[in-house]
């Protein structure tokens, strides 16, 4: 019996390092997705291959935008010093691009999920008939609430 007991132990400890890693794993794939829609979009990847570069890359926020003004020209500047150890530069022109792609990917998220109709026929709602109780009940007002005094229970 004290065996079993390890061998589930051990098993136990080894699905949650699974789980760990691939939430690491997740975490550094969406930065190279990230990464590689500001290169589609126009930004300059620039390593930092120095040790003036890496202290540079190292002052900046990692994985935030910034924007900076070189010669009355707008720069955005994304860094990134865990993944790539590098950085990203891109004008107006290629902010707005990614910008672009992000909203068409939020729509395209917020029209994955939204409900979709359910057309069946034969669908019977005779079988969820809930008492004298589901005809005092509105959805409109949200879920039923057992605080809610007598409709529903």
């Amino acid at each position: 019996m004290p065996i079993q007991v390890h061998i589930k132990s051990i098993s136990g400890a080894v699905c949650v390092g699974l789980l760990l890693l691939s939430g690491c794993t997740s975490t550094t794939q969406r930065i190279e997705n990230k990464e590689d829609h500001l290169a589609a979009a126009g930004f300059a990847f620039h390593l930092a291959d120095n040790p003036q570069r890496e202290a540079m890359l190292n002052k900046l926020p990692a994985h935030h935008f910034v924007r900076r003004i070189h010669d009355n020209q707008v720069f955005y500047v994304y860094a990134d010093p865990t993944v790539c150890n590098c950085l990203y530069v891109g004008d107006q022109k290629a902010f707005s691009a990614y910008q672009q792609y992000r909203q068409q990917k939020a729509l395209a998220d917020e029209q994955q999920e939204t409900a979709a109709d359910y057309q069946d026929a034969t669908w019977d709602w005779g079988g969820w008939e809930m008492g004298p109780a589901w005809a005092g009940w509105n959805p409109a007002w949200g879920n039923w609430n057992p605080g809610m005094g007598g409709y529903g229970w």
